[in-house]
């Protein structure tokens, strides 16, 4: 899908629902509480953007239905709450965990591939997925410091030219005549003015009546570089990176120092290599002390396609890597950055929640070695009766199937016109994998009523086929997983998107501000 967005000097090609409705310009009221939606799903998800969108359009289609039925708003909200509590139980229910690294690995690799399978990235989503999967693994106790992650766009080449750095890449040259390799830095990180002081006044000129009186003032000039200079070599660092200008005086007498200066940095780069680093953005020089520099152990310029690069090794912060992205468009790179950022978004909630599972796994056996005192194996029961934290579930639309089941079921005990929003509630979980099917260019009426026969016997890990034959399979066996995170927020988002503009009974137009002249 292409978005010409007004406002923007290039074309947007890209098919992210968060995407798509940040670009488009919407009038209708509730349309803009779904383009919030969206944007809400993707800065707690990463994924998921569309699906929620769809759920919340679908449950709003169903209430429109019961309000020309003369059926009450309340109704309508209270049967759609009975029906999202009902939905979650079995939502939870039919959740998984993971036991060891091997397996959680290979569930990583599943989520990547099901999540890229929807994106540009989708005929190379196995190489994408082992990138964004080794990328995410790096950071261990990272995992939520996705600005580790530099990706680096360079056009040229394709798709598959694509690949996975260890180091943290900056796109800028070292000074002329500067070492173009060094080990073991100390790095400083600043953003400061390196000419002199200029007068604050406006309109301010300085008159001079001899060429002697110049001279004085470019030595003056100099004199006042050169004083900068020397606070910054007082920290003993061996590399200087600067958001701003490094002229050619200061240059010089870094160079003579034996220090590297790279100079005008971009300010997202800076702070994503400031924390790769483990350094602090500086900007005064007066305590030497107190200013923390970054570490690596090596920094060398490489070339990347056609451009020069530096290259930041073995950084103070673990796991600090840049995935360069290759590509033969803008618009294709855009959108390939766009992917991975929401494979790598899942995927790191995925990591984290297994560590912490991990720690209190790990306080669990603590406290149970200290209850041991008469029975020795009570600490290991109380460790195995440990429950495991719900990660995934199975994608393809066996969660909504199973959700539609529970849904159902609890409308024939829900009393009154009650049911009949519980009933809509189901019909608006059945349109997932309808809408999966329907995109297919499959027979989403005979496999949805296959699929939901199915669900109703308990087979809640049958999902749709759409690679191979068509019809049902055993998503779970296939690996079509899903983050049991992602689609609960789904869930709970929509609905309440939903019950929001149910609740609305009128459109209150604000009267347009008065113009001059009228």
């Amino acid at each position: 899908m292409q978005v010409d967005a007004a406002r923007r000097e290039k074309p947007t090609v890209t098919n992210d629902g968060a995407t798509i409705l940040k670009s488009v310009w919407l009038e209708n009221p509730a349309a803009k509480i779904l383009a919030d939606l969206a944007l809400q799903q993707d800065m707690v998800c990463g994924d998921g953007t569309t699906g929620v969108v769809v759920l919340a359009a679908e449950l709003l289609r169903e209430a429109e239905q019961l309000v020309e039925k003369n059926i009450h708003p309340q109704t309508i909200i209270s049967g759609y709450r009975k029906a999202a509590a009902a939905a979650r139980e079995r939502l939870a229910s039919v959740a998984f965990g993971v036991t060891d690294e091997v397996s959680m690995k290979q569930c990583l690799l599943n989520v990547a591939r099901t999540t890229l399978s929807s994106k540009l990235l989708t005929h190379d989503k196995e190489h994408f997925a082992r990138i964004a999967v080794d990328a995410v693994m790096r950071l261990k106790e990272n995992a939520a410091s996705l600005d580790l992650i530099h990706i680096l766009k360079k056009p040229g080449g394709t798709l598959r030219d694509s690949y996975l750095d260890d180091g943290f890449i900056l796109e800028k040259r070292i000074g002329v005549g500067q070492p173009r390799v060094k080990e073991n830095c100390k790095v400083m990180v600043a953003n400061t003015p390196m000419d002199t002081d200029k007068i604050k006044i406006f309109g301010a000129r300085v008159k001079v009546d001899s060429f002697e009186a110049v001279h004085q003032l470019e030595l003056a000039e100099k004199e006042k570089m050169k004083q900068k200079v020397d606070k910054i070599l007082a920290y003993n660092c061996d590399v200087f990176i600067n958001r701003q200008l490094i002229y050619n005086y200061p240059d010089q007498l870094f160079k003579a120092a034996g220090v590297a200066a790279i100079e005008h940095s971009d300010f997202d780069g800076m702070e994503r290599l400031a924390a790769a680093l483990g350094a602090e953005i500086v900007s005064t020089f007066d305590a030497p002390s107190d200013a923390p520099l970054g570490f690596c152990a090596k920094m060398e310029e490489v070339v990347i396609g056609e451009d020069t690069a530096i290259r930041f090794s073995g950084c103070k912060a673990g796991g600090a890597c840049t995935v360069v992205l290759r590509g033969s468009s803008e618009q294709g790179l855009d959108e390939a950055e766009r992917s991975l950022h929401d494979a790598l978004a899942i995927l790191s909630q995925l990591v984290l929640q297994q560590q912490q599972q991990k720690k209190e796994q790990k306080q669990a056996a603590q406290a149970a070695a200290g209850m041991v005192t008469h029975a020795d194996g009570l600490g290991q029961g109380l460790l195995s009766s440990q429950e495991q934290q719900l990660l995934l579930v199975c994608g393809a639309g066996a969660a909504e199937m199973a959700m539609e089941a529970a849904v159902s079921d609890l409308a024939k005990k829900v009393p009154g016109k009650e049911s009949l929003a519980v009933e809509s509630f189901a019909r608006a979980l059945r349109q997932i994998p309808t809408i999966i099917l329907d995109n297919a260019g499959l027979d989403s009426a005979e496999i949805v009523s296959q699929l939901r026969a199915q669900h109703h016997e308990g087979q809640h890990t049958m999902g749709v086929d759409v690679q191979g034959d068509g019809g049902t399979i055993d998503v779970k066996q296939l690996g079509v997983l899903e983050a049991f995170k992602s689609k609960l927020s789904q869930l709970c988002f929509a609905t309440e998107a939903a019950e929001m503009i149910i609740r609305v009974d009128d459109i209150i137009r604000c009267a347009p501000r008065e113009r001059s002249g009228m």
